[in-house]
């Protein structure tokens, strides 16, 4: 089986249909449906079956998928060996991070890379930990967060590594009644006003989990996924919010811990299983972990 048409059937795996693979790749979607008819042929079985005006992959195409991830691994980790015999872990890494894991976690990282001959090219997804598969088909390391409760996303093609553990608290005005305490009951919530971000988030799974203890179903006013305008609306006394606790920037906010509730969000870099293999993605996993470190540490 040649390794392009692995290729095509990991980037069919990852992207869902065969327009999203032909763009992808800067193929026509005909030229892809041929390869995938080809590596059918070669593998004996059936790939892909039809799936209303689509097509979706059978079981023997999940199978054969899992194995071309071994087998392009493999080729990447060629690469790198000869890389390495060249000189140093060198090359470029792509990394998809959570506006707040980045603004905490990238200053520490990109400089600590600075003269290491590997380039970082970091852009912001702002996704849910269950859409973090489909962005393994642009990046090489995704940084994710989940609430701590809440299920992993490993699998049989997707490996994590939990980086750090983040209080989750409560966030109140200046001049809010509460703002004078450091803590605070779920019970004393209850009547509040939220302001949340969207669902399927770590902040939203601690707010649902309060509402389960209260049996109140709380309040919410706008769902924001940006933490710099929930804070300036918190401050102008609009509502009360939860924040992840290094996330808290604005002056005129009170930062109060939950009493009673286990409540934070996990950081976790994703990969493809064979990634970390490859030197340069190994030397940003490692400066990922560093400044995750840094951060534990100093709060």
């Amino acid at each position: 089986m040649a390794v392009e048409r692995l290729r095509v059937l990991r980037e069919f795996a990852d992207r869902g249909t065969i327009a999203a693979v032909a763009e992808a790749l800067s193929m026509t979607p005909s030229a892809v449906s041929q390869q995938l008819k080809v590596l059918g042929k070669e593998a004996g079985v059936a790939l892909l079956e039809p799936d209303g005006r689509r097509v979706r992959l059978t079981d023997a195409g999940h199978a054969l998928v899992v194995r071309a991830d071994e087998v392009l691994a493999a080729m990447d980790r060629a690469v790198a060996e000869m890389a390495h015999y060249r000189g140093s872990a060198r090359g470029r890494v792509r990394v998809a991070l959570f506006p707040s894991g980045a603004a905490l976690l990238l200053p520490r990282v990109l400089p600590a890379l600075a003269d290491s001959g590997v380039e970082v090219i970091a852009r912001d997804e702002d996704v849910p930990p269950s859409e973090v598969p489909r962005l393994l088909a642009d990046y090489d390391i995704v940084l994710t967060h989940r609430d701590e409760r809440s299920p992993g996303i490993a699998g049989p093609r997707v490996s994590t590594t939990t980086l750090m553990r983040e209080p989750t608290d409560v966030v109140v005005a200046l001049t809010h009644p509460l703002a004078s305490r450091t803590e605070v009951t779920p019970a004393e919530l209850a009547e509040e006003t939220w302001l949340s971000v969207r669902g399927g988030f770590p902040v939203d799974d601690v707010l649902r989990s309060i509402a389960t203890m209260t049996g109140v179903q709380p309040r919410i006013a706008q769902r924001l996924n940006d933490f710099r305008v929930i804070e300036t609306l918190v401050a102008a006394n609009y509502g009360v919010a939860l924040m992840p606790r290094w996330a808290v920037t604005h002056p005129n906010l009170a930062v109060l811990r939950l009493s009673g509730v286990r409540a934070a969000r996990l950081y976790e870099l994703a990969t493809r299983p064979h990634a970390p293999t490859r030197p340069a993605i190994a030397t940003v996993l490692k400066a990922f972990q560093t400044a995750a470190h840094q951060v534990s540490t100093r709060c």
